[in-house]
């Protein structure tokens, strides 16, 4: 029963972005590492195929059993070698094995397949997450790039320098690394290199993060001694992040609203050598931006709840009958705009903090709804900020007319689907505030500027035409001031 109770929970937190499924196996402590990863791998899968036999038999109705028990005693049952488990959940299982049995034959019939594997969406067959380099973050609070590439050679690793393009990636063996050519501080080996037991993993000399995990603290790189926020920070690998950049120096304001994560998140950050950080058990909406606690934050990364659409293994392609997709669609579309109206809320709250410079905004999604929608809302609703244009080299930016953002893609950058956004402060007065983002231009006045600048700042909006009649209407103006000043003189 361990096994099934383990790999339900491990479901879980993966669809509650808890961590990567290969880091919270290990970190489960079952004593058959192995066979608990299969069994969970197999279970998200199959997820659609098992989604749908539970659904047409209405097992959870009947059994009261949570979701992802049930599909991982599902799959074991119908596409594993039998369940292993002994007292009421196997009992249980029996009872309706029958049942479901015929729901798997009417699905191949239906289907017109004759084989396990042919219901698979296509995306899934093709093993997409299996084809993501291990990216591997160096965690300078403990160790140096060097110093690890040293240790990999000595253990008979070969290092290939620095990438040049996309394509080393893809070309590495089992036994060969090289340096990212992003990001100076990321090494990068093949899809099949497991550090779950390494050393350097155990110590936190390195932290097993996804490359497009790693660009928000990046790009925000907030300077050692600096006061920074991490908005939803669970489960921490982007908070050893930014503690590395600000060199443990300064104060970072970690806030999760999940105990449990929070805790995981605490054990994390020791293992890192992580000591600048300050966590609270606190939904960050609640945090009072006027708190004189936090009245030096100049820095925040948020990267709230969303969808997760971008995590391959979570990518399940979509096999259902035209009726049931569009039921589907009506209910995903019905989550995504509580998501967005949820992250527009967030994002408009971390730029309340009065001296907040520089926000990052990330989402591990692919849907505009989460991503460039939200930041176009946030953007109208608070004109003092500007996006900033990330990353000029990066291969895949955000959907017009957002291009000062980023997206990752499997595809293109060979990661996770990602987005991020960067809002920053503008200084008082600035006549460009959001004009290249916002729909229709807006324009702000110099404060403090004479009528004549006034009026040169409208000029700037006037078509051809009506230039060339303001133009003839000031030389007339100047004239008759001219001849006005002469009489004067005269008299």
């Amino acid at each position: 029963m361990a096994l099934y109770s383990n790999a339900a929970g491990i479901l879980d937190k993966v669809e509650q972005k808890r961590g990567a499924v290969k880091t919270l196996v290990y970190d489960s402590k079952f004593e058959n590492i192995k066979q608990l990863f299969a069994l969970v791998c197999e279970t998200q899968k199959y997820s659609t195929v098992l989604q749908e036999i539970i659904d047409t038999t209405k097992l959870i109705k009947e059994t009261k059993l949570r979701i992802n028990l049930a599909k991982v005693l599902v799959y074991d049952l119908l596409f594993g070698q039998g369940l292993k488990c002994g007292g009421h959940w196997k009992t249980l299982m029996m009872k309706h094995r029958s049942r479901l049995q015929a729901a798997l034959a009417r699905m191949k019939v239906k289907k017109k397949v004759s084989c396990n594997e042919d219901l698979l969406p296509a995306n899934v067959k093709k093993g997409d997450g299996d084809q993501l380099p291990r990216y591997v973050r160096v965690n300078t609070l403990k160790t140096t790039v060097d110093d690890v590439i040293d240790y990999m050679k000595r253990e008979g690793f070969s290092y290939q320098g620095h990438a040049n393009g996309i394509q080393d990636l893809c070309r590495l063996s089992d036994k060969s690394f090289i340096t990212d050519l992003h990001l100076p501080n990321l090494l990068v080996f093949s899809a099949k290199t497991d550090f779950h037991d390494h050393f350097l993993y155990k110590a936190g000399h390195v932290i097993l993060q996804d490359k497009a995990s790693c660009l928000p603290a990046f790009l925000l790189n907030p300077p050692a001694g600096s006061h920074v926020i991490d908005a939803c920070a669970a489960p921490g690998n982007k908070t050893s992040h930014l503690a590395a950049l600000m060199s443990n120096k300064g104060k970072l304001f970690a806030f999760d609203l999940d105990a449990k994560r929070l805790s995981t998140m605490s054990t994390l950050l020791l293992r890192a050598g992580v000591t600048c950080q300050q966590l609270a058990n606190q939904d960050f909406l609640k945090v009072d931006p006027q708190s004189a606690e936090y009245k030096d934050v100049k820095y925040i990364l948020l990267d709230p709840s969303c969808s997760g659409s971008g995590m391959v293994c979570l990518r399940d392609g979509g096999s259902e009958l035209p009726e049931e997709q569009a039921q589907a669609e009506a209910k995903e579309a019905s989550r995504l705009q509580a998501l967005s109206a949820f992250q527009q809320r967030c994002l408009t709250h971390a730029l309340q903090f009065p001296r907040v410079q520089r926000v990052v905004y990330s989402t591990c999604s692919i849907h505009t709804e989460e991503n460039e929608q939200v930041v176009a809302a946030c953007l109208q609703q608070n004109p003092a900020f500007r996006l900033v244009k990330l990353f000029p080299q990066w291969p895949e930016r955000g959907l017009s007319p957002h291009t000062q953002c980023l997206r990752a893609s499997s595809t293109k950058t060979l990661t996770h689907g990602f987005f991020v956004a960067m809002f920053e402060r503008q200084a008082p007065g600035s006549q460009a505030m959001n004009q290249q983002i916002l729909p229709s231009p807006m324009v702000v006045p110099p404060v403090g500027g004479s009528l004549e600048a006034e009026e040169d700042v409208e000029e700037e909006l006037c078509s051809p035409e009506e230039e060339q009649q303001n133009s003839s209407a000031k030389k007339r103006k100047r004239n008759r001031n001219r001849n006005r000043k002469k009489q004067k003189t005269t008299q």
